[in-house]
């Protein structure tokens, strides 16, 4: 294989569950070009530590055409013809794609379901390239921090890392019972939040940030995130992109899980510990929360 695309959707917790599939394809195919379809925030993970080398947003207009049965403008279908394998997992339930792929008869175009069927979710998507026998894919990936980034993190306090926030409501525990738990952390604690939680529950966060041992890390780059994270004692999150995040890093996670499987999920790497009480997140209570963290780390 001399050049690879793959297509991927989804948000930072998706793409991090593929990383081992990528570098599956890298140890495979060294000299190979990978590009890759996706989130492209998410991506540039991938991008700087050579396991692809270049990254093109999901949102771009142009990919419709692949959808829509409008008509590939020549640039982009001789661009997709130079590939030798096209891998497919994004959602296409009318099979649309097939329509397009394979665009030459040495091209290899494999498509492979979306969702997970297969625990953990790593493993769902190396599976799309058994044929290739390429061995087993390592059940997750980990994020060392960037040289320039690390430099930058020790500036920065050592401490707990909290993410009170997911990609859902269902998925987050109750605000009132974060604050209970950071009541009896040790300092400093850093808070990791983005713009979609300020906007939808800043005012419920306000008593949580204006804790005095309390680092706000808002709106980071995933990068500089990697470096702080990884100079955390402990990680307290929910079913997230940034608790898979926090897992690659290596750092003890304590994952509060609800509506969604953790057996999916839950990033399977040996430092993390999952708390279920059911589906209700409601149901976790505050004690539960507090013995992990002790159990996990005695000092907290």
């Amino acid at each position: 294989m001399r050049k690879i695309l793959v297509l991927r959707g989804g948000a930072l917790g998706d793409f991090i569950v593929t990383l081992p599939t990528l570098a599956l394809l890298r140890r495979r195919w060294p000299e190979a070009r990978i590009e890759l379809v996706g989130n492209a925030r998410a991506a540039e993970l991938a991008r700087a530590r050579g396991l692809i080398d270049a990254v093109h947003s999901q949102h771009e207009a142009r990919w419709s055409a692949l959808f829509w049965g409008a008509p590939l403008t020549e640039p982009m279908a001789t661009w997709l013809t130079s590939f030798d394998l096209v891998l497919n997992y994004w959602p296409d339930p009318d099979a649309d794609l097939p329509r397009h792929f394979p665009r030459r008869t040495d091209q290899v175009f494999l498509t492979w379901p979306a969702m997970p069927t297969l625990a953990p979710a790593a493993a769902h998507y190396a599976a799309a390239l058994r044929a290739f026998d390429l061995g087993d894919a390592a059940p997750w990936f980990p994020l060392q921090p960037l040289a320039s980034d690390a430099a930058v993190a020790r500036i920065s306090p050592i401490g707990v890392a909290l993410h009170p926030g997911s990609g859902s409501a269902r998925k987050n525990w109750p605000l009132e019972r974060w604050r209970e738990v950071t009541v009896a952390l040790p300092g400093p604690i850093t808070v990791i939040l983005g713009e979609a939680e300020l906007e939808t529950r800043g005012p419920a966060l306000t008593a949580l940030l204006t804790d005095p041992r309390v680092v706000p890390a808002i709106n980071l780059r995933l990068e500089t995130l990697v470096a702080q994270l990884a100079r955390c004692a402990l990680f307290l999150g929910h079913d997230s992109g940034i608790s898979h995040l926090a897992a690659a890093t290596g750092i003890p996670c304590l994952l509060l899980f609800g509506p969604t499987d953790p057996s999916l999920w839950a990033p399977p790497a040996s430092t993390v510990r999952v708390l279920r009480r059911g589906p209700e997140m409601a149901a976790i209570a505050v004690e539960d929360v507090r013995a992990e963290l002790q159990s996990l780390r005695p000092s907290v």
